[in-house]
């Protein structure tokens, strides 16, 4: 999503508002998410300093991390970035900016990079969900299994054999 710069540039209007649909790029897909993902904020300038605040909910279907049951909600999404020529930026680290080049500022590929970043790894159906038995697959979130998952030391076989004698 490219983004034309020339109203604040040239002092027409002091700031753009931002509503749109992102679909995210292949290269930076999230499992679970889906598309198009809405886009709302605003480019401000503050006489000079320039700063875009955008925000979204991002909703996603993904499966348990402990029990693989599905489950969905939404992540909400802030990103801020200030904006800035190339011509004021020219020995610095640009990643803390937005760069405008020939009047205009392109916000797809960092906010789908913010998305990956601050997306969730891992999410639970529950906060006090029990998985899955290690030993037949069952669900404990259900009901108990019975399987005897006490697992005896392997440190202590010479004993365990000593003692049986």
């Amino acid at each position: 999503m490219k983004i034309d710069m020339k109203p604040i540039l040239n002092g027409e209007t002091d700031s753009i508002e931002i509503d749109f649909d992102l679909i995210q790029p292949e290269e930076y897909a999230v499992q679970g998410i889906e598309n198009p993902i809405k886009i709302s904020g605003y480019i401000k300038n503050y006489d000079g300093y320039i700063k875009m605040v955008l925000s979204s909910s991002i909703n996603y279907k993904v499966e348990c991390a402990r029990c693989l049951e599905g489950i969905g909600g939404k992540h909400e999404l802030e990103f801020e970035k200030v904006i800035a020529s190339a011509k004021t930026l020219q020995n610095e680290d640009n990643d803390d900016y937005l760069i405008i080049e020939n009047d205009m500022i392109d916000i797809a590929l960092p906010l789908s990079e913010q998305i990956v970043m601050e997306f969730p790894v891992k999410h639970l159906c529950r906060d006090d969900c029990m998985g899955l038995c290690p030993k037949c697959g069952k669900n404990l979130n259900e009901n108990k299994c019975g399987c005897d998952l006490t697992e005896p030391d392997p440190r202590f076989d010479v004993l365990r054999q000593w003692l049986e004698k």
